[in-house]
């Protein structure tokens, strides 16, 4: 992070801030073909009150990634399925580590149970966990 940012505010890797035409420029697509994948449903821009597309860093980095598949010779089903796997595998791994830091929790508290006096052939009174305030929307492809 520069100085700058710091001082002055980088936006979000999410922050909708690029219009079409800079999209464009920054992927070497041309404007129509983003218009295409976004009827495709391969990216959603953001969208100013006027209805103009704006896009963000993380987009431009979504359709270089469809550029360089598309490019590699995939067919663009191919590469829908490519990103939807890529998501899915992203979620399952925030998943799979907040099922290991739900663990961990869990063997910490047995851990400190198990050193309170207790009385013999009883298990010692265990904390569950809070609910996790999370929730997570599956989407089906179109």
């Amino acid at each position: 992070m520069s100085t700058n940012d710091r001082f002055f505010g980088a936006p979000s890797p999410d922050a909708a801030v690029f219009v079409i035409s800079v999209a464009a420029e920054l992927t070497g697509l041309h404007p129509q073909t983003l218009r295409t994948y976004e009827r495709m449903g391969l990216i959603t821009p953001g969208r100013t009150g006027g209805g103009g597309r704006r896009y963000s860093a993380r987009d431009i980095d979504r359709l270089r990634e469809i550029s360089d598949l598309t490019a590699s010779g995939i067919g663009i089903e191919g590469v829908r399925r490519i990103l939807e796997l890529e998501n899915r595998i992203t979620a399952l791994a925030q998943r799979n580590e907040e099922l290991q830091d739900e663990l961990d929790a869990t063997r910490e508290a047995l851990r400190q149970a198990m050193t309170v006096p207790r009385t013999p052939g009883k298990l010692p009174a265990v904390r569950q966990p809070a609910p996790s305030a999370q929730v997570v929307v599956w989407r089906r492809g179109r």
